[in-house]
């Protein structure tokens, strides 16, 4: 079994990008002698010629070539590694605040991914309604947000759009009923429009459920007893309810707090990858407020 050197490699990518020894030992601030022994030691390792030296110039061989991808990958890799495990800059905690209904389908996913890139980084998941969201974020308890939200508040970020739906048991007839039964979370910023567009449109309704509970209001949508308001996409097993059946209830921002002035490069990471997960789904461009 024959290792390869993570120096001698060095040395080697360091030649072929410069075009020369001279140069390379110039950027590694190693002496001309130094990067040539490096070289010849991997030659002698491979037992095969890495440099063609029949010109003034040196080029690599063929073989040279082949072994120029790895040794990059290589390389590569071993300084992922490194950093990642030893780097105390990506140690820490973040407070992240959402709620309930926005978790499906991208935050698992942003999850994953952030872990993935920042295995030391603790992310504190805090769960709730965007009203409460808003008031903990105001007083500097939590360090990035995301809300459902009409409109945007100053130094928000949209990062989707998306449209407001009524959902229901999965073959259900709870949404032909009148007075139509309503089931939302005593606190759902969705409630307030609902209410506003059923009575718009003349449709008598009533709350089947006083709850704070998102579990116990898809128990009850489940059972066929009530709809509900999702925002298209979130519902899991619900179903939506035929377009037209009730009011349209227009679209929902899904607002981001906490990145635009944010000091702390592991906020802003967290946040650039909201912003990857969330892009799929959005309806309309980013929009941000000064």
């Amino acid at each position: 079994m024959r290792n390869l050197d993570m120096t001698t490699l060095r040395s080697f990518i360091a030649v072929a990008d410069q075009e020369g020894v001279t140069r390379a030992a110039s950027a590694l601030n190693l002496t001309q002698s130094a990067v040539s022994m490096q070289l010849k030691r991997l030659e002698e390792l491979l037992g095969i010629n890495l440099m063609d030296r029949s010109s003034r110039r040196i080029a690599l061989t063929p073989a040279g070539e082949q072994l120029l991808g790895f040794a990059r990958r290589i390389v590569a890799l071993n300084d992922d590694a490194v950093g990642r495990l030893t780097d105390q800059v990506w140690e820490g905690e973040i407070s992240f605040g959402l709620p309930h209904d926005i978790i499906y389908p991208a935050i698992p996913k942003v999850l994953k991914q952030f872990h993935a890139a920042y295995p030391r980084v603790k992310v504190n998941l805090i769960a709730s309604f965007t009203t409460s969201l808003l008031d903990s974020f105001g007083r500097g308890e939590i360090d990035l947000i995301l809300t459902t939200e009409q409109l945007l508040g100053p130094g928000g970020e949209t990062l989707a759009e998306l449209p407001l739906r009524w959902y229901g048991a999965p073959g259900g007839s709870a949404w032909k009923q009148q007075p139509l039964r309503l089931a939302n979370c005593r606190n759902c910023i969705f409630r307030g429009r609902a209410i506003r567009q059923l009575d718009a449109a003349g449709i008598p309704w009533e709350s089947v459920i006083d709850s704070e509970s998102d579990g116990a209001i898809q128990a009850t949508v489940s059972a066929d007893l009530a709809v509900t308001t999702i925002l298209e996409g979130s519902a899991g097993h619900l179903e939506m309810v035929p377009l037209g059946g009730l009011p349209d209830l227009g679209t929902q921002r899904i607002n981001m707090y906490g990145a635009a002035a944010t000091m702390n490069p592991l906020v802003a990471a967290l946040a650039a990858t909201l912003r990857q997960g969330f892009a799929p789904l959005a309806v309309v461009p980013v929009v941000r407020s000064s």
